[in-house]
């Protein structure tokens, strides 16, 4: 059985020797939960319903609560956002607006004119006339091809429907000009896996569907972006049998409450909960379908994570909000899941407020479910010698009862003061106030070993002699602490 020498109590006992800083380092912990906004459907969740014998019907009623499957009245189409750029290149075109017959199998650049209309010309460079802004081009029936890298990462993809040639300040923008159901066959297969069980597919089909008809970025002449800003939409290349199958399953389908279709938010991973809309997107009124549910059989690559930085990198990223040097990230307010809402960014000269979402970003993470821990350490070095023992009572003063506990706390000072002092390390840990326990850790050459405890003062301060040189850490709420050398 190990013997745990507290250093606090060597602290009182010994007198020791002068030291000069060594090392010193620090170590931010972000353990989080879900990859998303957490509000809506969580589709690993989903996935883990429909392994479990659940149906569409029920995953989206489980998500949304309070809602109804309903049914569009008719067609309607959407348009989205593909790339915006100084030369426009596409082939597949049928047609265009004004009746001029192009050939799909050749390739056509556009401009913006200096009129502010667009300007349409032969792959070698033949002006063929400038055309109002929009110019609406017909695709073939094998969709017509865009040139270049879209918004969705694609390159050279091909879209179902039209194609909008847009002027703009920034030169020409591609929109697709597409039939609703075509629309939800790309997003389908480019939000999930075609692979996973055909009850998820349908889930996602319905939502991906209600959303595009529930929302619009009201942008100049479109509605939706072919990215994540929207939902992602790869075209053609993104299609497969089994998310198109699911798709012409649910035609019209759509998540209605009080009859009329709803936002259908939806993400990655929830972590085990989902989350209030109005905890998440701040500013939202707060809606009864779209409330934090529980999710028993979420299970995605990032259901739990962690993160870890510097503090220096740590302040880097959050910029402008930290006043001094960063202290630690104080969570001032939870949601339901619990997600963080409102925080405080602490440092040496104030402090700043920030909403969970903006911490997100700002750092990168995940999810805003997620709990900061901060520790730093540094090292000190003593001068080898053996320390003399402090005059005056032992134990800060205290007097043992009995003439057993007497002889056992001299036993034990008498011990630690036969063994030279190699240094100190110190430090603050947070969240943490007085009283709080962190363990000593030495690198052996295989593995970290507990060597000795302490306890932290106020504001979670600690400091504790150690006895060897070598690679040390702090070990303290569950959480490795950067290591650091005492020589």
């Amino acid at each position: 059985m190990r013997t745990w020498i507290c250093p606090t109590l060597l602290s009182a006992l010994l007198a020791t020797a002068a030291a000069a800083p060594a090392h010193g380092a620090s170590r931010v912990i972000v353990r989080g939960a879900g990859f998303g906004h957490g509000v809506g459907m969580s589709q690993y969740g989903a996935h883990g319903f429909a392994e479990r014998g659940r149906d569409h019907a029920f995953i989206l009623g489980h998500y949304y609560a309070g809602t109804q499957l309903g049914r569009l009245a008719g067609p309607t189409s959407v348009r989205v956002l593909l790339r915006t750029a100084s030369r426009m290149t596409f082939s597949g075109a049928a047609g265009v607006a004004g009746g001029r017959r192009l050939d799909p199998a050749r390739t056509y650049a556009a401009t913006r004119a200096l009129s502010g209309a667009v300007t349409l010309r032969s792959a070698g460079g033949r002006d063929l006339g400038s055309y109002a802004s929009p110019l609406r081009i017909s695709g073939a029936s094998s969709g017509v091809l865009l040139r270049g890298q879209a918004a969705n990462g694609v390159t050279d993809g091909r879209y179902r429907g039209d194609l909008e040639l847009r002027a703009g300040t920034l030169g020409v923008s591609a929109i697709n000009a597409v039939g609703l159901e075509n629309y939800v066959r790309g997003v389908v297969a480019g939000e999930v896996p075609a692979s996973w069980p055909v009850e998820t597919l349908r889930a996602q089909a319905v939502a991906a569907r209600t959303y595009a008809i529930a929302t619009s970025k009201n942008g100049d002449g479109f509605d939706q972006y072919a990215d994540t800003r929207s939902q992602m939409y790869p075209g053609i290349a993104g299609e497969h049998p089994r998310t198109n199958a699911a798709v012409a399953a649910t035609a019209g389908s759509v998540v209605t409450y009080g009859g009329k279709p709803i936002v259908t938010y939806y993400f990655s991973t929830s972590g085990g909960r989902t989350e209030n809309v109005e905890n998440s997107f701040l500013g939202a009124e707060p809606v009864p379908y779209l409330t934090s549910v529980d999710d028993p059989y979420d299970a995605g690559p990032r259901h739990r994570w962690t993160a870890r930085m510097t503090l220096a990198r740590a302040s880097a990223r959050l910029g402008g909000l930290v006043k001094g040097s960063l202290r630690q990230i104080k969570v001032l307010r939870r949601g339901r899941s619990p997600r963080v809402v409102r925080a405080q960014v602490v440092g040496t000269r104030g402090s700043s407020r920030v909403s969970g979402p903006e911490l997100r970003t700002k750092l990168g993470l995940y999810d805003t479910w997620a709990r900061f821990t901060v520790i730093t350490a540094s090292a000190t070095r003593g001068d080898g010698n053996t320390p003399r023992a402090a005059r005056g009572p032992v134990a800060g003063g205290a007097t043992p009862r009995s003439t057993l506990a007497a002889a056992t706390l001299i036993a034990a000072t008498r011990e630690a003061l036969s063994v030279p002092v190699a240094g100190a390390i110190a430090g603050r840990v947070s969240p943490g106030g007085a009283r709080r326990s962190v363990v000593l850790q030495r690198y052996n050459g295989r593995r970290w070993v507990a060597q000795s405890k302490t306890t932290t003062r106020a504001g979670g301060r600690y400091r504790a002699n150690v006895r060897m040189s070598g690679l040390w850490r702090v070990h303290y709420g569950g959480e490795a602490g950067p290591p650091v050398r005492v020589r």
